[in-house]
């Protein structure tokens, strides 16, 4: 039987191999016949009702007082905020490019753990957290002819980074409370309304059109990287140490570029490749600093969720 440390970090790989996909399938759905804005939402509304049929069929328990606003936050940042801002950013950017920028990840979501839980890790974790997050904008303010000022489509990534580290760390917590996947469903289930709102509206005003290919690719934003890749990351978060699953996470825009270099036929640029070594070192450093951190004060990682 496998260590609990080594079930997370297996489970948290197979999530990060679910998600590494989304943003070249995403470029490939924008940039064909539907609208962003459909994009982002459609897949949470299929996801919703996926999420919605797995609860009642296996008769799980609601969500209790506070639980809700958690809920809610979580939903915010993985269910509306990551999806309808890198659907908009990747009408424009590149998808080697927005992977470098969302490389920034891990290093965020350690930071909101740290603040959520009150640690204290050492300063070296807070200046490779900076320094990371200033590569990230360097790298975006980086053009063909020099440095020029961040394209708007750069601060709508670094806006889903922040949102997405708020969800998945907000969501590892809950986790260990209600469940791996029931965590994600109840999430999408609580912004179903909302994004079946903006979901019709975006088909009123561009009823979305596609190939095969295209359908496919939203097909998989919406059944995987939207809902069973959350059964994977968040089980591997709950399992813990959250700090140690998270650094999973660095190998996600090295599978993103490849992707896009295979699926996309990208070429792979002299920016992209140190941007993104820049950027995943700092994090790499960042989330090794609070996991020594976290073993040294507490000797020990987080339990296992009961509900698997």
């Amino acid at each position: 039987m496998l260590s609990p440390s080594r079930a997370g970090l297996g489970w948290g790989l197979v999530g990060v191999a679910a998600f590494s996909f989304t943003v070249p399938f995403t470029r490939v759905v924008v940039g064909g016949g539907m609208s962003p804005l459909f994009v982002g939402s459609g897949r949470a509304v299929v996801a919703a009702v996926l999420a919605a049929g797995a609860l009642a069929a296996t008769r799980q328990r609601l969500p209790r007082g506070g639980q809700w606003a958690r809920l809610a936050v979580v939903a915010g940042g993985v269910v509306v905020g990551f999806p309808l801002l890198t659907s908009f950013a990747l009408t424009s950017a590149s998808a080697g490019h927005s992977a470098v920028v969302i490389a920034l990840l891990p290093a965020v979501t350690a930071v909101i753990a740290v603040l959520r839980g009150r640690e204290r890790p050492p300063r070296s974790f807070w200046v490779m957290a900076a320094v990371g997050a200033a590569a990230a904008v360097v790298f975006a303010s980086l053009r063909g002819d020099g440095i020029g000022g961040p394209h708007w489509s750069d601060l709508l990534l670094l806006g889903a980074v922040l949102a997405a580290g708020i969800g998945y760390a907000e969501g590892g917590l809950l986790a260990r409370e209600l469940g791996a996947w029931q965590t994600v469903s109840w999430a999408l289930v609580l912004s179903a309304p909302l994004m079946a709102a903006l979901a019709g509206f975006a088909v009123v005003r561009q009823p979305p059109t596609g190939t095969p290919g295209e359908w496919a690719a939203f097909g998989y934003l919406a059944v995987v990287s939207m809902f069973l890749g959350f059964f994977a990351w968040y089980r591997g978060l709950a399992i813990g140490p959250m700090a140690q699953v998270s650094q999973v996470q660095l190998v996600q825009p090295v599978m993103t570029i490849c992707w896009a270099a295979l699926l996309l036929g990208e070429q792979l640029t002299w920016s992209t490749a140190l941007g993104g070594v820049a950027v995943i070192a700092c994090a790499a450093v960042a989330v090794r600093a609070r996991l020594g951190a976290t073993q040294v004060g507490t000797g020990q990682g987080l339990p296992v969720d009961r509900e698997g």
